[in-house]
């Protein structure tokens, strides 16, 4: 019988550290074959547009994955979730179904603990400013991913809504993190040593010239070729990594500054497992600016979700 895991589970299953190893292991050994994400658009009704991503993967002879996600960008304004997801996993050997998972549990997860590895590989060692830009479902994710692979003295948090805001930094509160919320968002960003952004802006919030030398800027939220949450010269100034050059090519941030030439694919100096594999030796200049874009890969679902089930059915 198929084991049906859901949000607390995955929660204790995927534990912060040990995510984020599982994430540096995959990255350094897995033959993982994971076809390109499908992002197919949905007209509504009322004229807006959502998005249906279909995300497979597997490990030949080993586990077997689809993630399937929809995007409803209007749901914010309504007070509900903008992404929603389910998660299949199956046996490689034999394609039996082996569990069916909280999608949005393990996305949220899996994002944090990628973006925590990957400025574990470029943040400065003694970087203690974290500032988080968003307040939706992966802030809370994603400051507690961070702070398992830094030791913080300030973690801020800035929202177009200062009451989500205080909301989300009384969360982290409460579990033993330094969080504020904070109104300014220049001044906060002028201050961080890294800056993660978790939003569905489609144009520019992050300004390179409010970035400082030696910081790391975390662009997650914008995967859609119309959406970004940096200008120009945060990307033209720093050195550029990815999760995925083909996926996260496609986002704004980079996909913008592409097509109109002012950067080139030269630009982006590794991916997340060239960073892993030592191909590349990620941060060699404690003033150097880096930017690590991610828009999502299937290798990420898959190993969380093969964690998952194991500590679930095996115990």
């Amino acid at each position: 019988m198929s084991a049906l895991i859901g949000h607390e589970a995955l929660e204790t299953a995927l534990d912060w550290p040990d995510l984020i190893g599982q994430l540096r292991d995959w990255y350094r050994g897995k033959a993982v074959q994971a076809p390109g994400r499908q992002v197919l658009t949905i007209e509504q009704p009322d004229g807006t547009e959502a998005s249906l991503l279909i995300m497979p993967a597997w490990v030949p002879g080993e586990s077997i994955g689809v993630k399937v996600v929809t995007f409803f960008p209007e749901n914010a304004a309504k007070g509900r979730p903008t992404i929603n997801a389910g998660y299949l996993l199956f046996d490689g050997e034999t394609g039996q179904m082996q569990a069916a998972l909280d999608g949005d549990t393990l996305t949220a997860r899996r994002t944090a603990a990628a973006s925590a590895l990957a400025a574990d590989l470029l943040a400065r060692k003694d970087a203690r400013d974290l500032l988080i830009v968003g307040t939706g479902q992966l802030s809370l994710a994603v400051a507690a991913a961070h702070c398992a692979v830094r030791g913080y003295t300030s973690v801020s948090i800035w929202g177009r809504s200062g009451e989500k805001a205080a909301a989300i930094a009384t969360t982290l509160g409460d579990q033993g993190l330094p969080a504020r919320a904070v109104d300014d968002l220049e001044t906060a960003c002028r201050a961080a040593d890294v800056i993660s952004t978790v939003t569905a802006s489609t144009r520019p919030i992050i300004q390179g010239n409010w970035l400082k030398p030696g910081s790391h800027l975390d662009l997650i939220g914008a995967f859609k070729d119309d959406m970004r949450e940096s200008d120009d010269q945060a990307i033209l100034q720093a050195e550029v990594f990815v999760d995925l050059r083909a996926g996260a090519s496609l986002a704004g941030d980079l996909s913008q500054p592409l097509e109109a030439g002012q950067i080139t694919p030269e630009h982006i100096r590794a991916d997340l497992a060239e960073l892993c594999q030592g191909a590349h030796p990620g941060r060699r200049d404690d003033s150097a600016r880096t930017v690590f874009k991610s828009a999502g890969m299937a290798l990420q679902d898959l190993a969380a979700a093969t964690m998952a089930s194991d500590h679930t059915i095996l115990g």
